[in-house]
């Protein structure tokens, strides 16, 4: 390829200061360097965290440096391979993994976690493994969030970031797996443990509690009660499974006494999906005693969740999940979950 070794200039959404509009710039991506990969970004979705950052750095949001190209949650198409790479080739189809799979700390070789270690502060700061960035701008470095800057039609990221998928994978449908739906899917899958016959609840409709509700239904639970201040997200959650639909707004009672009053008692498993911690003990407190499990999918760094004993006291369980616990194997095609039709 004619770019292969050189720095290629590209287009990217640049964020110069936190609490300002992007600006697109004209932005230079140097070659990867050993065990790096440089990637063609094809798609990109727009996750409610990369506004978070945006929007609230400063203001109880973990500080990251600027300028900052933001995006965690693409696909693309592989450019070229630093030294050292055997996992992949130039043409592969990829996606970006803001939570990388290095396989040899100890959390990659435990089966109870995806959390991998391995270069997680280097990533969490926006530069690779040495420290930099590979995206430049008017001669300053732009860092890349989460290691990954998906903003840019070109970005370099780690081995240990990347998971290959099918040649047939629509690049603009799967990209959403880098965050959202595996987010929403593998909550209900891996942290809830959602079981047949049960009956769930999820909070919030955007990109991951729809997928929440699509895990849920191919777990198996009898009832799906969806939870939305927006009605007119309830005929798309209906689509991927919802059973029953609430909107908090019509009900001057707290949303958990209407939900325990509804189900007789509370559900079996409740999921947060949108990072708000009035909204996260009201999904906790929803769920039913002696064996009710919540769990917290939605991110958020601006507050302090309180919880009452005697809650978690009576059987409950709250726990939270990071990319839904979901492994996407590095170097290995990412083949399909039951439930996604979009990449048969």
């Amino acid at each position: 390829m004619t770019t292969m070794d050189q720095v290629i200039k590209c287009r990217a959404a640049v964020a110069w200061e936190a609490g300002k509009p992007l600006c697109i710039e004209e932005v230079d991506v140097s070659p990867p360097k050993a065990h790096e990969i440089r990637i063609k970004i094809v798609a990109s979705g727009v996750c409610h965290t990369d506004w978070a950052y945006l929007f609230g750095a400063g203001k109880g949001m973990q500080l990251r440096p600027f300028p900052l190209v933001l995006g965690h949650e693409g696909a693309g198409i592989v450019e070229s391979v630093g030294p050292g790479v055997t996992k992949f080739s130039p043409g592969d189809k990829v996606i970006p993994l803001f939570l990388p799979q290095c396989g040899e700390c100890e959390c990659c070789l435990s089966p109870k976690t995806n959390l991998c270690r391995k270069d997680w502060k280097n990533t969490q700061q926006g530069v690779l493994a040495d420290g930099t960035s590979r995206i430049s701008c008017r001669g300053k470095q732009v860092y890349q969030f989460l290691g990954i800057g998906s903003f840019s039609e070109y970005t370099v990221i780690l081995e240990t970031s990347l998971a290959r998928i099918r040649n047939d994978s629509p690049l603009d449908k799967v990209c959403l797996l880098g965050c959202g739906v595996s987010t929403g899917y593998g909550a209900a899958l891996n942290a809830a443990k959602v079981e047949p016959g049960s009956t769930c609840a999820v909070f919030g409709l955007g990109a991951v509690g729809l997928a929440a509700v699509m895990g849920c239904k191919d777990s198996g639970a009898a009832r799906i009660i969806a939870v939305d201040i927006n009605k007119d997200k309830f005929e798309k959650a209906k689509e991927f499974g919802a059973t029953d639909f609430v909107n908090p707004k019509d009900h001057t009672r707290p949303i958990q006494e209407v939900l325990v009053e509804m189900t007789n008692g509370g559900v079996d498993f409740s999921l947060e999906c949108v990072g708000d911690v009035t909204v996260m003990r009201a999904a906790l407190e929803s769920c039913r005693s002696a064996w009710g499990t919540c769990v917290i999918v939605g991110w958020t760094e601006l507050e302090q969740l309180t919880v009452a004993p005697y809650d978690l006291l009576m059987g409950r369980t709250l726990k939270g999940t990071y990319f839904g616990g979901e492994i996407l194997h590095v170097g290995r095609v990412l083949r399909v979950y039951p439930g996604l039709s979009m990449i048969t």
